[in-house]
């Protein structure tokens, strides 16, 4: 009984998961911002919990009560901007570890299930974000909040209704802050939840390595060989980090936010924060507002459809030269993306963005699917 309590206490879990669990030898570095993506959990959790001590969910007292967690609370400025930041690093860090699992093919046979959880993370990770934006109620929170909020009614018979039950009411106000504050508090313990889950297919499988070579015997304990490529992922990112939130803390933010919300006055150039912005570029790049919103979401649900997409035995880009040009034109093509996003609705800016729009939905639909095809058709060719 009492060795049976062993094998299943938190500390054999954490020793079998964490110090003894076996790891390819030749990871490279690039494999631990999933960890880094933890750590910034981590970070996002314990300084929005701080912070909504002293936050007050109400549409005349918001903006206040940020400013009193700024200028009053001891060391709030610290937690406000760690957590405003962090949010950025945060998502820096997941775009690289999804970069990462498309370049080494993590979304294949037997790691499907592990993408597509890590998928519905970055999904919420975004929804979590963007409610969050709102709670400062500045001027970019509150028409930021109307304008998405207003995508819904694009929906066919029910989207005037969806999007009078996100609001609250009839506009947004003090109902939908409260909403989203709410929300915005316990997401990020339900992502948490999932990033367990997320490990435990992780660990069912293993990690993937540089070869794409499945192998159970060419490992070695994470602890004590490789542990220190984690630990060096994490000096670098918290010196970033602090640089940032220390000496630049405003600087990925945007100025009217710091004006308090006015629904009698509309930015100029209403613009979300730069995660978005490929996204939010994909939206304004079809001119039909349905079409648009039903265009966003399929740009993330085409992430989760990659293992269905893909074609391709040979696991690892390494191998795959086309691909590997392919993959790079994507990754430039998801930048250009993001510079749209922050520009005027405009031409040039309206051409490029919808050319680059095709060309990412080309990308996943096309190139992976028949790319894959191509290479055993050419393969069989030589043997």
């Amino acid at each position: 009984m009492r060795e049976r309590w062993t094998k299943n206490s938190l500390l054999s879990i954490a020793n079998n998961h964490i110090i003894d669990y076996p790891t390819a030898t030749n990871i490279s570095y690039l494999y631990g911002f999933g960890s880094l993506a933890g750590l910034m959990l981590v970070v996002q959790i314990l300084t929005g919990i701080f912070l909504a001590m002293h936050y007050t969910a109400h549409i005349d007292l918001a903006f206040s009560s940020v400013e009193h967690i700024m200028r009053d609370v001891n060391n709030g400025w610290l937690i406000r901007y760690a957590h405003a930041n962090g949010a950025s690093f945060f998502f820096l860090v997941v775009y690289i570890h999804i970069a990462r699992g498309l370049y080494y093919g993590s979304y294949m046979t037997p790691r499907e299930h592990l993408w597509a959880s890590g998928v519905v993370i970055f999904i919420l990770m975004m929804a979590t974000a963007f409610i969050g934006y709102v709670l400062p109620w500045g001027q970019m929170s509150f028409w930021g909040a109307t304008v998405i909020t207003n995508l819904f009614s694009a929906i066919p018979l029910i989207g005037d209704s969806i999007v009078q039950w996100l609001w609250g009411g009839f506009s947004v106000d003090n109902a939908t802050l409260n909403r989203f504050y709410s929300l915005h508090y316990l997401l990020p313990f339900l992502i948490a939840g999932l990033v367990i889950a997320h490990l435990v297919l992780l660990h069912t499988n293993g990690n993937t390595n540089p070869l794409g070579i499945e192998s159970k015997t060419d490992t070695v304990p994470f602890y004590p060989y490789l542990h220190v490529k984690d630990l060096f992922g994490f000096i670098v990112l918290m010196t970033l980090f602090t640089f940032v939130v220390y000496f630049y803390p405003n600087s990925l933010g945007h100025p009217d936010n710091y004006i308090p919300a006015n629904p009698m006055v509309t930015p100029p150039h209403i613009v979300p924060e730069w995660y978005f912005l490929p996204f939010y570029a994909v939206l304004r790049s079809i001119p039909d507002k349905l079409g648009g919103v039903l265009a966003m979401g399929g740009a993330l649900v085409v992430l989760l459809l990659m293992p269905l997409l893909n074609t391709s035995e040979i696991r690892s880009t390494a191998f795959r030269p086309i691909f590997r040009k392919l993959y790079w034109f994507l990754i430039m093509d998801f930048l250009i993306l993001g510079w749209i996003g922050g520009n005027e609705v405009e031409t040039p800016y309206i051409e490029i963005g919808q050319i680059a729009t095709v060309l990412y939905f080309a990308f996943f639909l096309v190139f992976v699917p028949v790319l894959g095809k191509l290479e055993a058709i050419l393969v069989r060719i030589k043997v």
